[in-house]
């Protein structure tokens, strides 16, 4: 930026915090500048000093001043001819409201740690003329299924805010597990303590009389002769709860490379599985407009159902 903007403020970018504001008009400027331009009182809304947490509204105008970009090179990865194809055969609903995803294992929600593109990022460099998309939930990088993009900043704010009551919302999962599911086991209720591997660093979960209350329902679609193909249904929302639910009861889930055993790393082999088996196949909740209760349902890839033909009963 060269000289001094005046950007006012669209629908989708109302009830947007001034700080984020920034971060998204400036995305190549540090956030350490962006606050302290704003400490410095050089951002003016509706010409009046403003605080990181304003709130903004339609139609107010934002003075942003001029901002030097050699401070930080920012890169904009382009997604490969292939992903974008992938993305395009992934969308399982669309409206002005919001986009569901198909999101294929391996992929992570978005960038960070090392990664350079994401979901989020791959989306927004496919659609470019599109104004407005943000992640409503997250899904582990190599989970795959439904994953929701919201379009408004309005539709956002809702739909964040029933993952958050939980009341409307339901998610069902399904997963490839070792061995044979314990009978009359349709409920497991064990508390879940997030912490790190001290060598590695590494984030784990593990069942801890001091962790948060965590539970899941289960029910088992088909016993096979060595594992159970099983839903599962969350009621909390805990880092790899189902994953940790799964290995507590002696069952977990095939791929998994934090939680299995040798057995099932071994039979995970044998069945040629290179990637977790859970994937997040519906998502029920309340439209951001309509508030008629949807159901976003995901497909399992063509290399899963293959695998299940295959198992002997």
């Amino acid at each position: 930026m060269a000289k001094v903007q005046f950007i006012e403020v669209s629908a989708d970018r109302a009830e947007q915090r001034l700080d984020n504001f920034l971060r998204y008009y400036l995305n190549n400027v540090p956030k350490s500048r962006i606050y302290r331009i704003i400490r410095k009182g050089e951002v003016r809304v509706n010409k009046k000093r403003a605080k990181p947490d304003t709130k903004l509204s339609e139609g107010d105008v934002v003075r942003v001043p001029p901002v030097t970009m050699a401070e930080k090179t920012i890169e904009n990865p382009q997604p490969s001819a292939g992903l974008r194809k992938a993305l395009d055969h992934a969308i399982v609903f669309e409206d002005s409201a919001l986009l569901a995803v198909n999101k294929p294992s391996g992929l992570a929600v978005h960038g960070g740690s090392g990664l350079k593109l994401g979901l989020i990022e791959a989306l927004r460099a496919q659609r470019e003329s599109e104004p407005f998309l943000e992640l409503v939930h997250r899904l582990d990088r190599d989970t795959s299924g439904v994953v929701l993009v919201a379009k408004k900043r309005k539709s956002l704010t809702l739909l964040q805010d029933e993952f958050r009551q939980k009341t409307r919302v339901r998610k069902t999962y399904w997963c490839l597990v070792k061995g044979h599911w314990p009978d009359g086991c349709s409920v497991v209720d064990a508390p879940l303590l997030r912490h790190e591997e001290s060598a590695s660093g590494e984030r784990r979960v593990s069942v801890q009389a001091n962790g948060k209350p965590s539970r899941t329902h289960f029910r088992v679609l088909k016993q096979y002769q060595d594992c159970a193909w099983v839903e599962a249904l969350p009621i909390t929302g805990r880092t790899h709860q189902i994953r940790v639910h799964c290995q507590y009861v002696g069952c977990p889930i095939l791929g998994d490379d934090k939680y299995q055993d040798s057995e099932a790393e071994s039979l995970a082999s044998k069945l040629g599985l290179n990637r977790l088996f859970l994937h997040a196949a519906q998502l029920t909740l309340p439209h951001p407009e309509t508030r008629e209760e949807m159901t976003f349902v995901a497909d399992l890839d063509e290399r899963l159902k293959a695998l299940l033909l295959r198992l002997k009963s």
